[in-house]
This record gives C-alpha cells, structure tokens and sequence, in this order.
C-alpha cells in the first residue's frame, strides 16, 4: 500500500461505506490510536493497523482497502471497539469490509475454499453417513448431511 495517489482515491467509496452497517460512525474517527493501540494482533505483527485501514477508507482508496491483506488479520475480538473514544464500530467496520472484499472478488484463497465448501455442502466439514451412525450408536438424533438452504446464500456466480 506504498503508492497511494489521491488522483485515484474513490469519492464515492466512504458514501457506500458509511450506508451500511459496521461504517455508520466511521467518519467520527479522530486518529486517536486508540484501536492501534487496544489491538492485540499488532502485538504478533506490528504492521497491522486498523487506523491505517480506516484513514484509507476515509480517503476512498477502495482497492488498496478491499485488495489488502490486513483487512483479514482482524480477529473480530471487539478490543478496539470497546476502546473507542467515539464509538466507531471498528470490528464491524472490519467486517464490512471483509464482506465487500469478498464480492469485489478480493478473497484471500483460504476463504475462497471455505465458501466453495459451504457452497457445495452446506457447511466446511461435511457430515456422512459414518458421523450419522456414531450418532446414533450414542442416542443423538440424525443430522442432514446436506444443507440446500445454504445455496441460496451464494447463488451461482
């Protein structure tokens, strides 16, 4: 995220933000540090910083943002959002962001592979028919090895 040119900052994109939930309060953000400074992931990597990610946003650098990895490092623990002197919903706003990245087609390959999973099973560790029997050897009621409702989450793309 070195090269930021303003010339190619998206006007519109803290519009669509701060329209959905999780990026409601963002522009209250006043660069206080305080979710830098409350996060316990830049205590394992110090280059993480949600202010950075959220000044970007701000700035409408929407590539850089939803194309970046550190979006995926939040481990949604609420620390900073607690913290937050203006009551920014930064873990919700992390969230908001990781869900647009997604549909911009930004997903790292890991959460790729999980939605193709849940896509085709309906969940990431497929149940059979083996699971079923040490189900029922125990007295725990069947469960379906299928879930077709979840197709209706990710339709075909």
């Amino acid at each position: 995220m070195s090269d930021l040119n303003l010339k190619s900052a998206d006007a519109t994109f803290i519009h669509e933000l701060t329209e959905q939930p999780g990026g409601e309060k963002v522009r209250a953000c006043f660069t206080c540090k305080t979710c830098s400074a409350s996060c316990p992931i830049t205590a394992v990597n110090e280059t993480f910083n949600p202010l950075r990610i959220i000044r970007l946003a701000l700035y409408g650098f929407r590539d850089q943002v939803l194309g970046s990895d550190f979006i995926w490092l939040c481990s949604s623990c609420y620390s900073c959002q607690e913290r937050c002197p203006q009551g920014v919903c930064i873990a919700d706003f992390m969230t908001l962001l990781k869900n647009m990245a997604v549909k911009a087609g930004y997903a790292p390959t890991g959460i790729r592979a999980q939605k193709n999973l849940v896509t085709k099973d309906g969940r990431i560790y497929p149940l059979d028919d083996f699971d079923n029997k040490k189900r029922k050897k125990i007295g725990l009621p069947q469960l379906p090895t299928t879930c077709e409702v979840v197709k209706r989450l990710f339709p075909e793309e």
